[in-house]
């Protein structure tokens, strides 16, 4: 067994200042690490916050590849507490192997009204993977679908990890400026993108792009409701379904009304075994009420035993709970 140190996320934004604190045990937990995770702890080592864990069996690049991929854990060390005679604490440098499909700055350069924190989107994406079927398959190999897409955080995240992406979203201005944010990125970076935009009969819109050479990334997105997904994202069988639902939506009709009529129609897109994550406000729209919710709208399982129902954190003073759910196909 080896016992493991690494650093808490850093935030940019005071706001979310305990968030990758608050979350980072239950994604460290569900990682898919060749060794099971135990003993995990909060600890300060130079005035900064580390997890310290237990990892049975050797250090090996394929769980140093898993923990690079976390949202919420920066740099991973071995931990000692004496060495020879030497009272610790110690740490030794790791390096993980896991290297972004697409420099981590596209996920922060674009700033716009109502963007999810990149850290939680990148937290859900993880989430997602972990509890699928494709948890110990390499993100290249990974379909992900934001239904409710809105200036593209999701998209981005999923880049980075190297997934193939796709996201649909209903406001014309939100899906315009997206496209044109991702296109011109890979513009001024240099990075190999084509692009095929089409206007779909009745639907809306449509931009397929084509990013990178040597192994290149498919990005779908969609202008129109999330209700016709299955002809937007035609021949695109997700295997994760991560969003983050819409805060404007403030009554409990409202809530019924859209998760009622879209997850049947989600379901149904995706593949079978795959996953779904999505957060929202639950402020007022309790848990037991949303577990309800989707286990009575589509064939979806939640997952609702620890550490899926402890993902509940604050947001602000309006938002004083927002939750997460996962939910399995079945």
């Amino acid at each position: 067994m080896s016992t493991l140190a690494a650093s808490i996320a850093p935030q940019r934004s005071t706001q979310y200042g305990d968030l990758a604190l608050l979350l980072a045990p239950h994604e460290l937990q569900l990682c898919p690490t060749q060794g099971s995770i135990g003993a995990i702890s909060s600890i300060e080592l130079g005035g900064a916050p580390y997890l310290k864990f237990d990892l049975a069996g050797t250090v090996d690049e394929r769980s140093l590849h898993a923990l690079g991929t976390l949202a919420t854990l920066r740099s991973f060390f071995q931990y000692y507490e004496v060495l020879g005679n030497q009272a610790g604490p110690f740490l030794r440098p790791l390096t993980t192997s896991f290297a972004p499909s697409l420099q981590p700055d596209i996920l922060t350069t674009r700033r716009y009204k109502g963007k999810t924190n990149e850290l939680l989107t990148h937290f859900l994406c993880n989430v997602a993977k972990f509890s699928s079927p494709l948890r110990d398959q390499p993100w290249r190999t990974v379909r992900l679908f934001d239904p409710l897409c809105g200036g593209g955080t999701t998209l981005f995240a999923g880049l980075i990890l190297g997934a193939d992406v796709a996201g649909v979203e209903h406001d014309t201005q939100d899906a315009q400026t997206t496209a044109a944010f991702l296109r011109d990125y890979c513009r001024e970076n240099r990075i190999s993108c084509t692009v095929k935009e089409e206007r779909l009969k009745k639907i809306g819109l449509r931009w397929q792009f084509t990013i990178g050479k040597e192994k290149p990334l498919r990005c779908i997105l969609g202008k129109g409701d999330t209700a016709d997904s299955p002809a937007i994202l035609v021949g695109f069988k997700p295997h994760l379904i991560v969003t983050d639902l819409p805060y404007g939506i403030q009554h409990y009709g409202e809530v019924v009304q859209l998760l009622t009529t879209a997850l049947p129609v989600w379901a149904d897109l995706a593949a079978a075994g795959s996953v779904m994550a999505f957060t929202w406000d639950a402020t007022r729209f309790l848990r037991a009420e949303m577990v309800a919710l989707v286990e009575s709208a589509g064939p979806w399982r939640v997952l609702n035993s620890a550490p899926y129902d402890q993902l509940a954190h604050r947001v602000d003073r309006v938002i004083k709970q927002r939750d997460v759910i996962v939910a399995a196909k079945v």
